[in-house]
C-alpha cells in the first residue's frame, strides 16, 4: 500500500511539474497567477481557511473559533482538554486517557471501534485524522487552531456530522532564516524543551524547516498501598515530537510541501478510582471500597500509555491560467498500547486473597492513507469555488483487553478486530456574488464507504465483561450518501455581516466495538446524518474596537450512533435520534490604553427525540434525556492588560474563567455518571523585549484547584472515573531570532 502512495505521488508531482515548466513562460506574461486579493481589514483580523482558502474571520459565514499562536504559547495550550476548556460548543470524553471523544454542539461518537469513526474530527494541515488514538497534540510551531461548527463535507476532504478541529501549523519561509527556542519549567518537575529552524535553502525558491518538542513532568496522581505509603505514580507525561518540513517552489506557479511529522508517548496509566455506589449491594459494591481521596489511588499497577504516531504529508500545487491544481496525500502510522488499572480501588472482601481487581486496555495498530485531487479558484476570482475527487483507506487491528483478578482464578476475555475501510468521494463548492454585497454559496459532495470487519470474541472463564459467547465473524457492507450545503451572506456595511445557512452532513454507518456474540459482531450500525440550519451576524464597532459575532442553530440528528452499557458489561452500539438548537457569541473589546477584554458563551440545547434501548437488563427508551458529553452552558472570560514601555518591550498581565454547566456520562442521564458544574480560573504575566526576541511567561492552570471529572461510567454497580489536572503553574522563556 505505501507503494501504492509513493508512486501516486511520483506521477502526481511529476505531472504538475512538467505542466508547471510548460506553461510557467505563458503564466508569467499572462499574469494567470495574481497575487492574493486584500482581505478587508486584514490587519486587524485573523485570517482562517475554514473554506479552504485564506480570508478573514469576519468574513466566513461559517462559525469559527480560533485559538492564534500567541495565546497558544503565553498560556502554555499543550493538550485538547486546553483547547476544550476555551471553546464555546465544545466538549469531549476522557476515556481511555489518550484516545479523547470530541463533541462539537453535541455531535459526538461514543465508540472508538475499530470499524468506527469521529463524528467530530481533528485535521492537521487539511488532513483527517480517523482515529480518536492517532490525536497526538503537540502545540509546538502551530501558526492557529481552527475550530469549525457544524457539518463539513463540501470543502473537507472527509466528511464529519459534528465540525471539525483544523490544526494549522507554521509553513517554511522561503526568504528569511527563522529559528526559535523555548524552555519551560513547572511544578510537578515539568520540563518542556521546543525549538525550530527555517533555513532558506535559495531563497525564493526552497526552504527546509525543522523543529521537535519534549514535554515531561512527574504524575499527578500517587499510586498509594493499603498502608497509605506511595508506591507509584500516574497521569503522568512523557513526550517527544519532531516535523521537518521541505517546500520548494520552482516557477512562480509551481508548490511543493512536503511534512514528516512523528510524536512518541511512553506515559503511565491515568489515576482512576470509585468515587461512589449506584446500588446498595451487590456485584462491585461488595468487592471495592469508595476511594475518599483527591488525587490517590490504590490501582495494583502504574500502567502505560504507549503511543508512536509518524506521517508524511505531500501537498503539490500548479496554478493555471483558471484555476490551481492541486494533489494533497497523506499516510499515517498509528501504534498505541495501554494497559491501566481501571477500578483504582482496594478490595472490600480480603476473603478472595486480592487486594486490587480489575484492569486492562488496548492495543491498536492503524494505518490511514488518503489521496486528494482538487481544482479550485484563483485567488482574486470574483466567483470563487473548489471542486475535487477524495480516497480514504484505513486499516485498523485492534485488541480491547480486560482482566479481573477475583479469585478463584484470574478472569481474561479480549476482543480482537481486524477492520477496513475504503472511501471515495467527489466534491463541489461554490460562492457566486450577486451584487457587490451579497454572495450565494452552495457545495455538494457524494461519498461511498466499503466497510469490512474480522470480529474475534474469547474468555477463558463464563462472562465478566463484555464477551458472553465466543465468537469469530466477519462483516461487510456499504454505505453511500448525498451530503450538501447552500446559504447566503450580506454585508449591511464595511464591517457588518449577516449569513445564513442550512447543512447535510453524512457519517458512515460500521460495526459494534465490543459485541457480546457472534450475531452482535455481524449487526450493523446504520449511518447517522446531521442537518443544521444557522443564521448569523459578524460585525466590528466602533471604529473597529468591538468585535460581536453572534449565531443561531438548529440540528436534526439522525441515527446517531450511541454506545450503551447496561449494568452487567454488555455494550452494544444503538442508532438514536435528537434535536439540537442553541446560541454561541463572541465579544472582543478593545477598551483603550492597554486594556482588552475577550468573552465568550454558548447555550446548547442538546436531547434525545427516541433513543429505544433492549439490552441484558436494559429495556428502556431514553426520550427526553441529554445528548453525552455536552453541557447546556459554556461560557468564558479574558480580560487582559498589555503595558508599551518607550524602549519598545511590553508586559501583559491576562487572566482566563471559564464556567461549564453540568455534563451527564450517560444516556440515562443518572446523578452517578455526571460531571458537576466546573469553574476554572488560569493566569498569566507575559514580558516581551524589544523585537519579540525574547519572551518571559509566567503562567499558571487551574488556580482555584477544581476537582473535576474528564469521564465517568460503571460497571456492576460502582462508578469509575478519571480526573482532570489539578493546580500547575510554571515559566517559559522564549528566544526568536
Amino acid at each position: 500500500m505505501f507503494n501504492k502512495v509513493a508512486k501516486g505521488v511520483f506521477l502526481t508531482s511529476a505531472a504538475i511539474a512538467a505542466l508547471g515548466v510548460s506553461s510557467a513562460a505563458s503564466a508569467q506574461a499572462s499574469a494567470a497567477a495574481p497575487a492574493a486579493a486584500p482581505v478587508e481589514d486584514q490587519a486587524s483580523d485573523i485570517i482562517v481557511t475554514a473554506q479552504r482558502r485564506d480570508q478573514g474571520k469576519q468574513d466566513v459565514p461559517i462559525t469559527v473559533s480560533v485559538l492564534g499562536e500567541g495565546l497558544i504559547q503565553d498560556a502554555h495550550l499543550v493538550s485538547v482538554g486546553d483547547v476544550v476548556q476555551r471553546t464555546p460548543g465544545i466538549g469531549f470524553n476522557g476515556f481511555p486517557a489518550s484516545e479523547p471523544r470530541i463533541a462539537i454542539r453535541g455531535v459526538g461518537s461514543s465508540s472508538r471501534g475499530a470499524s468506527g469513526d469521529p463524528s467530530s474530527a481533528v485535521f492537521v494541515d487539511e488532513i483527517y485524522n480517523g482515529r480518536p488514538s492517532g490525536i497526538a497534540f503537540d502545540p509546538f510551531d502551530i501558526a492557529r487552531i481552527e475550530v469549525l461548527k457544524g457539518p463539513q463535507g463540501t470543502l473537507f476532504g472527509r466528511n464529519v456530522t459534528g465540525g471539525a478541529i483544523n490544526i494549522v501549523t507554521n509553513r517554511p519561509n522561503l526568504r528569511a532564516l527563522d529559528v526559535s527556542a523555548e524552555g519551560t519549567y513547572g511544578n510537578y518537575n515539568q520540563t518542556d524543551l521546543a525549538g525550530y529552524v527555517n533555513v532558506p535553502l535559495q531563497e525564493g525558491i526552497a526552504a527546509l524547516r525543522l523543529g521537535g518538542a519534549l514535554h515531561r513532568h512527574d504524575g499527578y496522581t500517587d499510586r498509594i498501598d493499603a498502608a497509605g505509603d506511595k508506591i507509584g505514580e500516574l497521569d503522568n507525561q512523557n513526550t517527544w515530537s519532531a516535523r521537518g518540513q521541505l517546500l520548494v517552489e520552482p516557477a512562480a506557479n509551481v508548490r511543493f510541501h512536503l511534512t514528516a511529522e512523528t510524536v512518541t508517548d511512553r506515559n503511565k496509566g491515568p489515576g482512576n478510582r470509585i468515587p461512589q455506589y449506584m446500588q446498595p449491594s451487590g456485584g462491585f459494591v461488595d468487592r471495592f471500597f469508595v476511594d475518599p481521596f483527591q488525587y490517590k489511588t490504590y490501582a495494583t499497577i502504574d500502567g502505560k500509555q504507549n503511543r508512536d504516531v509518524w506521517d508524511v504529508r505531500f501537498k503539490s500545487e500548479l496554478d493555471l491560467s483558471f484555476a490551481t491544481l492541486s494533489y494533497l496525500g497523506s499516510f499515517k502510522h498509528i501504534r498505541y498500547v495501554s494497559n491501566y488499572d481501571f477500578d483504582g480501588s482496594l478490595d472490600k472482601n480480603t476473603a478472595v486473597g486480592q487486594t486490587r481487581d480489575v484492569d486492562g486496555g488496548d492495543d491498536e495498530k492503524s494505518d490511514l492513507f488518503s489521496h486528494e485531487f482538487q481544482m479550485k479558484s484563483l485567488p482574486g476570482s470574483k466567483i470563487t469555488w473548489v471542486a475535487g475527487i477524495y480516497n480514504y483507506n484505513a486499516h485498523t487491528f485492534r485488541i480491547d483487553s480486560n482482566r479481573s483478578l477475583r479469585n478463584p482464578a484470574i478472569r481474561t476475555e479480549s476482543i480482537t478486530q481486524d477492520a477496513t475501510t475504503n472511501s471515495w468521494a467527489g466534491y463541489v463548492d461554490a460562492t457566486v456574488p450577486i451584487t457587490d454585497t451579497v454572495n450565494v454559496f452552495g457545495g455538494l459532495r457524494y461519498t461511498n464507504d466499503d466497510k469490512t470487519a474480522h470480529s474475534i470474541g474469547t474468555f477463558n472463564v463464563s462472562q465478566v465483561f463484555f464477551v458472553s459467547t465466543p465468537y469469530d465473524v466477519t462483516a461487510s457492507k456499504s454505505w453511500g450518501a448525498l451530503s450538501w450545503r447552500a446559504g447566503a451572506d450580506i454585508h449591511l456595511s464595511r464591517n457588518l455581516m449577516l449569513y445564513g445557512s442550512v447543512a447535510r452532513g453524512f457519517k458512515s454507518g460500521g460495526f459494534q466495538d465490543t459485541p457480546a456474540d457472534a450475531a452482535d459482531a455481524a449487526l450493523a450500525v446504520n449511518p447517522e446524518t446531521v442537518t443544521s440550519y444557522e443564521v448569523g451576524q459578524r460585525g466590528k464597532f466602533f471604529r473597529g474596537r468591538v468585535t460581536w459575532n453572534n449565531s443561531f442553530f438548529y440540528s436534526k440528528y439522525d441515527n446517531l450512533q450511541n454506545r450503551v452499557q447496561d449494568p452487567n458489561g454488555t455494550a452494544l452500539i444503538f442508532n438514536a435520534f435528537a434535536t439540537i438548537y442553541g446560541y454561541e457569541t463572541e465579544l472582543n473589546i478593545d477598551v483603550g490604553a492597554g486594556l482588552r477584554l475577550d468573552a465568550t458563551y454558548a447555550y446548547t440545547h442538546a436531547r434525545y427525540d427516541d433513543f429505544p434501548v433492549f439490552i441484558g437488563a436494559v429495556s428502556a427508551n431514553y426520550k427526553g434525556n441529554r445528548l453525552d458529553y455536552t453541557p447546556d452552558h459554556k461560557a468564558t472570560v479574558s480580560p487582559s492588560y498589555t503595558y508599551d514601555f518607550a524602549g519598545g518591550s511590553s508586559l501583559q498581565v491576562a487572566a482566563d474563567y471559564s464556567f461549564t454547566s453540568r455534563i451527564y456520562d450517560n444516556e440515562s442521564n443518572n446523578i452517578y455518571n455526571t460531571r458537576p458544574p466546573t469553574n476554572f480560573i488560569d493566569a498569566r504575566v507575559v514580558f516581551k523585549a524589544p523585537g519579540n526576541h525574547w519572551t518571559v511567561s509566567l503562567w499558571g492552570k487551574n488556580l482555584t484547584k477544581e476537582f473535576t471529572k474528564t469521564y465517568d461510567g460503571n460497571i456492576s454497580g460502582v462508578v469509575i472515573a478519571a480526573y482532570a489536572p489539578p493546580r500547575t503553574y510554571g515559566a517559559t522563556v522564549r528566544w526568536k531570532y
